[in-house]
């Protein structure tokens, strides 16, 4: 029987470096990238759809049509006549990128504003995959329709994954942002932090503090990425560490996070152990910050 796997949020054109003041065009966006790198390792018995929101124009249409190429479900965009897509830019120092952003009439913006549209577009998921950006491109309205949508959702027997992948620039606040965030992993079954950026705006102390304050939220799994430090994953009160891969070559940190949730997920969700799934999701970030952009080759 199919399952499916529905991850929600923005997708943007991208701009990474390729060569000297040359760049690539390519698409990428964090849940976008979870659910390209979760399409190439999950089994055919698996359904991958993407939720989002984007223009008419011809830009958007390559877009939707790079979906549908990697094997992305698309039966669930809105398409805005009045909006497009958002781009970014990748600037690379010694593998760690920073960005400039052009985001702010992204027609994602508006994915949630019809309610039906996102109870259609949940209805039969197994997994409802989400991230702190999805709820920041989000109006508070939108939020709220977003909320309700996974609390229904899970009420039909949905799981939800979320990554709270703090952006505080996204933001009109950190209080804001630390608010809507914890009030998402509320309905999240599992939550995959960063520490370092818990850190910063929670002021966790260990990533233990940053597992303990999820599982409190009611999470039965939370998984703390730390870098190149040990990751710590929380199982329902019983709590292990797990060393980093030491040897990975980094060429370009980006999607680290992403594509360690999609390895993570693939293999959680089909029936490897909690550790089995937290070493799929290392090995698969090592290779991808192995290689330049979000989306490298995994094979």
């Amino acid at each position: 029987m199919t399952k499916r796997l529905v991850s929600i949020g923005e997708c943007m054109v991208e701009l990474a470096p390729s060569a000297a003041d040359q760049f690539k065009m390519a698409f990428s966006g964090d849940t976008l990238n979870t659910a390209w790198y979760a399409r190439r390792l999950l089994p055919a018995s698996w359904q991958v759809d993407y939720v989002t929101a984007v223009g008419t124009d011809a830009i958007s249409s390559r877009m939707v049509d790079f979906f549908a190429s990697s094997r992305i479900g698309t039966g669930h965009i809105r398409r805005e006549p009045d909006r497009t897509v958002g781009l970014y830019l990748i600037e690379l120092t010694d593998g760690e990128r920073s960005f400039a952003y052009w985001r702010s009439q992204s027609a994602a913006r508006l994915l949630a504003q019809d309610p039906a549209h996102l109870a259609q577009a949940f209805d039969g998921a197994d997994v409802l995959y989400l991230s702190g950006i999805t709820l920041a491109i989000l109006d508070a309205e939108g939020r709220k329709t977003l909320m309700a949508a996974l609390d229904a959702a899970r009420a039909n027997g949905a799981t939800v994954a979320f990554d709270p992948n703090l952006r505080p620039r996204l933001w009109p606040d950190t209080q804001t942002m630390c608010d809507a965030v914890t009030e998402a992993s509320m309905r999240a079954d599992i939550v995959l932090p960063s520490h370092e950026d818990e850190a910063s705006y929670f002021a966790d102390t260990s990533v233990e503090a940053t597992a303990k304050r999820y599982a409190a939220c009611g999470a039965g799994i939370v998984i703390v990425k730390n870098g190149s430090g040990q990751i710590l994953a929380h199982d329902t009160g019983v709590t292990t560490t797990h060393d980093p891969v030491t040897d990975a070559k980094v060429v370009d940190t980006t999607a680290a996070g992403d594509s360690f949730n999609a390895g993570f997920l693939a293999a959680y969700l089909t029936g490897g152990s909690l550790g089995d799934a937290v070493d799929a999701g290392k090995h698969l970030a090592a290779k991808v910050i192995g290689g330049h952009g979000a989306l490298v080759d995994i094979a």
